[in-house]
């Protein structure tokens, strides 16, 4: 079965909290709503998940990867579209992301209007548009 998102919440998974803030000001800045959270284990814990028409994660975070999240979602057939973003990309782990479904993959510092055009290409790819 396969998880419906009816909302334009666009989650926000980075340990850092300046680039939480930065992202969030950014999509809010565009009309869309962004709740942030600092750790993968806090976004599946929430309830947020289940109104989320995009996630935008750092792959690398303490404890559970932004790659592990993504197959962690993909298990539990949440099939949210995920943008990447990484101080640390590198070609394997961008063709795993984009492999495994990631709808992109942004090395920081990205440019912002190329990162929202994609986030509204994601929401209107889960239908919130």
């Amino acid at each position: 079965m396969s998880i419906r998102h009816n909302s334009r919440l666009i989650a926000i998974v980075d340990d850092d909290e300046s680039v939480q803030s930065a992202l969030q000001d950014l999509i809010e800045s565009d009309g869309l709503s962004a709740l942030c959270f600092g750790s993968a284990e806090q976004f599946l814990g929430s309830e947020a998940r289940h109104k989320t028409a995009c996630l935008i994660a750092d792959i690398r975070m303490p404890g559970m990867s932004g790659l592990e999240l993504q197959a962690k979602l993909k298990a539990q057939r949440c099939r949210i579209p995920i943008i990447f973003i990484t101080a640390h990309g590198d070609a394997e782990t961008r063709t795993l992301a984009m492999r495994d479904g990631a709808l992109e993959f942004l090395t920081k510092p990205f440019n912002d209007a190329v990162l929202l055009k994609i986030v509204h290409a994601a929401v209107k790819r889960s239908g919130n548009d």
